[in-house]
This record gives structure tokens, C-alpha cells and sequence, in this order.
């Protein structure tokens, strides 16, 4: 009934992502995704909510694994390899522990957007725990804005570009997994399931903001779809689009596999 459809990573957060064929899940999220953020010259992390013009950083994944970031032509190569030193900077109520990548990529980062900013690496071996109200046995994820996965289906989708004057593709939305199958919001309810030998689990309901008004094309904000969306999926005062989800187990995801769900507990997944 439901089958991976679709997979996504940003690397950098809340620039452009990367559409994947298979990608490999790791106790903080799919692999590279959102591993390094910009930050402003008080260790604040930025996002399209207040610098919409990051919506027109793009990234490639280079035939070797590595990543290149795209901005109007200019073209800069993302090490995996960062040497610079460590720092704390802030993610909404996060102190985190990240390391500088190079001088050469803040003043790359910094000339393009008119302001000071920093490129921050966070290693895979940092800490970074989940809401407690939401976790199941302490998981952590990297520098997504709280979990770290997200999960939307297709047809939640088609409900929305049904009520829209001007439809919008998945990207306003970034993210990770996308399925096809079953009827819109389905994903409201899911709780364990397994996508091939990965074993995931729906624990929160993803509050949208201004972020999704961004046109990924232009980088222009508008009023939609959070505008049509708030009348129809708005709930104590929040309006909810996908899931947020957090992985069971570690393995390698594709595009195409089937989606089951599991028992609702540890010792029957187990």
C-alpha cells in the first residue's frame, strides 16, 4: 500500500537539498543531512525564515560522494574533513558544539549574503538529544530544527495543491522521506513502521511556519500554502504538515521499497 517514493538530505541547513536514490540511516538521521549550518556573528544559527536568499544556495552530490555548493553560477567544494576549531553556537534552545570549516567559506558564504556569517561543521559523534517528552530511549539528532527525520506522503500533497490557487511542489515543504500510497494526512496516524530492514518511529506531528511561504525557485515569500493550510490543518494554535520521526535502527534506505507498519511496542518490534 504505501512505498518510499522519494529521499531528500540538506546538508547545509536551510539551504537547497539533494534528491537520492538510497541513502543510509544513522542514529541522528540520514547520513550528511544537516550536518553544518551558518552562523551569524553571535553563534546564532540562520535560516530561510529570516534570510529567504539562502533558498538560492544549491547543492550537487559530485560522482565521488562530495558535495558542492551552487550559488548563481559560483560553485564552492564541501570537505567532510573540518580542521577548523570548535565553538558553541545556538540552535533555537541548543548550545551545540560545532567546528569552524575554513575561513575561505565564510568569506564565500559572507560576500554572497551581505553579512558575517560562519559555516559550522557538527560531528556525527557530538550531542544533540531530542525533546524528552518525545524521545523513547534518548535518541539525538544533528542540527535539524528538533528530530531527525521528517516524513510526508504524496498525497498529503495533492490534498493541498487541490485548495491552492498555484500549486507547490514537495521542496517548500524539505522533507526527508516521501511516500506514495494510501489517502492524504495517513501519516497523522502512523507510529512504527518499517521501510525495508530500517525500523522508524512517527513520534510528533511537524509544526509548519514562514519557512514554507519561501518559493525555493525565486526565493521570494508569499502568504501560501501556510495560509490554506491554516484553515484546515491547524491545531492548538499550530499548523501541522508530516512527521516527525526517529529511527529504530540503522540501514540503508531506497527508493522504491515497501513501507510496513509494525506493533506499537518495543518487545513485539524487538
Amino acid at each position: 500500500m504505501y512505498q518510499l517514493s522519494a529521499i531528500y538530505i540538506y546538508p547545509i541547513k536551510s539551504l537547497g537539498g539533494i534528491a537520492l536514490q538510497q541513502s543510509w540511516v544513522l542514529p541522528k538521521g540520514l547520513e550528511h543531512d544537516r550536518r553544518w549550518m551558518l552562523i551569524d556573528e553571535q553563534h546564532q544559527f540562520i535560516t530561510q525564515r529570516q534570510w529567504p536568499q539562502l533558498s538560492q544556495f544549491g547543492m550537487r552530490q559530485e560522482a565521488d560522494g562530495s558535495f558542492v555548493i551552487v550559488h548563481q553560477g559560483d560553485e564552492l567544494l564541501l570537505p567532510f574533513t573540518t580542521e577548523g576549531p570548535t565553538i558553541s553556537a545556538t540552535v533555537w534552545d541548543d548550545v551545540v558544539q560545532v567546528k569552524e570549516v575554513s575561513q575561505q567559506h565564510h568569506a564565500w558564504f559572507s560576500a554572497r549574503l551581505g553579512t558575517s556569517v560562519r559555516l559550522v561543521h557538527f560531528p556525527e559523534t557530538n550531542d544533540r538529544p531530542v525533546d524528552s517528552r518525545y524521545a523513547l530511549h534518548g535518541e539525538h539528532t544533528s542540527l535539524s530544527d528538533g528530530y531527525p527525520i521528517l516524513l510526508i506522503g504524496e498525497a498529503s500533497l495533492a490534498d493541498l495543491n487541490n485548495r491552492l490557487a498555484t500549486p507547490v511542489d514537495m521542496r517548500r515543504f524539505r522533507p526527508n522521506l516521501v511516500f506514495s500510497g494510501g489517502a492524504a494526512f495517513d501519516e497523522d496516524d502512523w507510529r512504527r513502521f518499517s521501510i525495508g530492514e530500517v525500523a522508524l518511529v512517527a513520534v510528533k506531528p511537524c509544526a509548519r511556519c514562514v519557512l514554507t511561504t519561501v518559493n525555493p525557485d525565486t526565493g521570494e515569500r508569499g502568504k501560501e500554502p501556510l495560509a490554506t493550510l491554516s484553515t484546515y490543518r491547524r491545531f492548538d494554535q499550530k499548523v501541522l504538515f508530516g512527521q516527525n520521526v526517529l529511527p529504530i535502527t540503522q540501514g540503508l534506505l531506497k527508493v522504491g521499497t515497501p513501507i510496513s507498519m509494525l506493533p506499537d511496542s518495543d518487545e513485539e518490534l524487538l
